[in-house]
């Protein structure tokens, strides 16, 4: 089910085939996205459990050291290119379920990031058209296995591990941002401490530049996903370095998007806290 939100409330939009990816599809071949009818059921939007919002998209590209200060606290240089790695669905989780804690490491990171949804698709398509490419904007926590993704050059083992990929749970219309969805204030807070604090202005590569350059490699379909990198703050440059741990709840929010709020479990304690839901 795809809901409207209102305030508190979360509206029942007719039910599309596919879910939002149906309405997604539906968008890219021209049709208006349904309103809500003014009988249509309401419900608190505390009693929804989100889900993906995309259950299965046909890719998910990551940018990395997307702000220069990340790229700083990290040891790299500033990128005059756009570092990119890619996200299997199998590691994303919606909001409010369980970030996993993997039973090989316990240097499980926090990254708080920009997530847009391609809503209509397209090869080498122009920085100037680039925004009308986009369905929605969300928010994206890149759950990151650090010393796994500095076992090699490429990050591909450390930003894969299943269930550390939490993305939701609204998705945000391009017509209620700011153009590019910049502008807005980015937070991470784990266990309501604010340890990421920046602004999407920031970022080296914004929305449209970056459409652009990823379709000049692969063309980009309705569903697609792309995450736009993480501000400064993350736990594995701090001094000591501080760890998402099984018991943790971990929040990122952007304004005006929303918050995908998370709570950390063990690996061996999944089908218990499963179960017990």
């Amino acid at each position: 089910m795809v809901f409207a939100i209102e305030g508190n409330e979360a509206i029942e939009l007719a039910p599309a085939d596919g879910g939002l990816a149906g309405l997604i599809r539906a968008a890219a071949s021209g049709q208006a996205l349904p309103q809500p009818a003014a009988n249509a059921p309401r419900h608190a939007v505390a009693d929804i459990t989100p889900t993906l919002p995309v259950e299965s998209p046909g890719k998910i590209v990551c940018l990395g050291l997307n702000y220069a200060e990340h790229a700083r606290e990290g040891g790299y240089d500033v990128p005059d290119y756009p570092a990119m790695f890619m996200r299997a669905s199998s590691s994303m989780i919606p909001a409010g379920a369980p970030m996993v804690l993997p039973n090989a490491s316990h240097m499980f990171d926090y990254e708080t990031e920009l997530m847009v949804i391609i809503g209509k698709g397209g090869r080498h398509i122009s920085e100037a058209e680039a925004l009308g490419h986009v369905f929605g904007y969300t928010t994206f926590n890149d759950g990151s296995i650090r010393d796994y993704q500095r076992k090699t050059h490429q990050w591909t083992a450390g930003k894969n591990f299943d269930g550390t990929g939490a993305v939701g749970p609204v998705v945000v219309t391009p017509d209620e941002v700011p153009a590019g969805a910049s502008g807005l204030r980015i937070q991470t807070r784990l266990n309501g401490a604010i340890l990421q604090d920046s602004n999407t202005s920031d970022m080296i590569f914004p929305v449209a530049r970056t459409i652009a350059i990823v379709s000049e490699i692969m063309t980009l379909e309705p569903g697609d996903m792309i995450a736009f990198g993480t501000p400064p703050g993350v736990g594995h440059a701090r001094k000591p370095p501080v760890w998402m741990r099984a018991g943790d709840v971990v929040e990122v929010e952007i304004e005006g998007i929303g918050i995908c709020r998370n709570p950390v479990v063990a690996e061996d304690d999944l089908a218990a806290h499963e179960a017990a839901q």
